[in-house]
């Protein structure tokens, strides 16, 4: 299950424009940057949640 704030963390990254979000890796390191530790781990240990929510904006 994502948290509101994960969720709030991804779309503040999507909204930069810097990156295509299909690109965890980059995603991951501009959360870092961005001190948005939750996302990078969300990131690592529910891949699969992360892209379905990209895909079709549904957090369950």
């Amino acid at each position: 299950m994502m948290s509101d704030k994960v969720r709030e963390q991804i779309l503040a990254i999507q909204a930069t424009g810097l990156t295509n979000m299909f690109d965890t890796i980059m995603v991951q390191k501009l959360a870092n940057d961005m001190n948005y530790y939750e996302l990078v781990i969300f990131i690592e240990e529910h891949r699969k949640e992360y892209v379905q929510f990209i895909l079709t904006g549904k957090t369950e």
